[in-house]
């Protein structure tokens, strides 16, 4: 019987290490407009997002929206939505990618009170559905169709 990792790759999806942290999330790098940074991979979160302080930093545009964002523990937090923006996550990539913008504040400070290190954003379900995601929890890998 064939590997999931051979039976994935066979179908043209990549493999995206994993790094499975103190508070239970699996942690990735991505690159949005060129700029690498650390992401949550967040299955249950509907939208990509960034967090307000590194607008700049991933060289995105933003514009205001009339979306409130709501998140485990926090409700009703003003957003921004960036759009256009190239993603690339190992050699997956998305051109024209919508970014949710908001105060990460309280994602990272939940993360740091755990001894982890603070994440640049969080990576949703809709790249997840994009990318026709497998996650394989055992060997702590995401699978992205290219």
């Amino acid at each position: 019987m064939a590997s999931l990792k051979k039976f994935l790759k066979n179908k043209d999806y990549i493999t995206i290490p994993l790094v499975f942290t103190e508070t239970n999330h699996f942690e990735l790098i991505a690159s949005i407009n060129g700029v690498t940074g650390k992401f949550i991979l967040d299955t249950g979160a509907s939208n990509t997002c960034v967090g307000m302080d590194k607008i700049e930093f991933f060289e995105m545009a933003s514009e205001a929206t009339d979306i409130k964002a709501a998140g485990a523990g926090a409700t009703e937090m003003e957003t921004l939505i960036s759009n256009k923006n190239k993603i690339q996550i190992g050699e997956w990539k998305k051109k024209k990618q919508k970014v949710v913008l908001f105060d990460l504040t309280h994602v990272n400070q939940a993360l740091i009170a755990h001894n982890a290190l603070p994440v640049d954003g969080i990576i949703g379900a809709d790249v997840l559905k994009k990318g026709k995601a497998v996650i394989d929890y055992n060997k702590k890998c995401l699978y992205l169709k290219k």
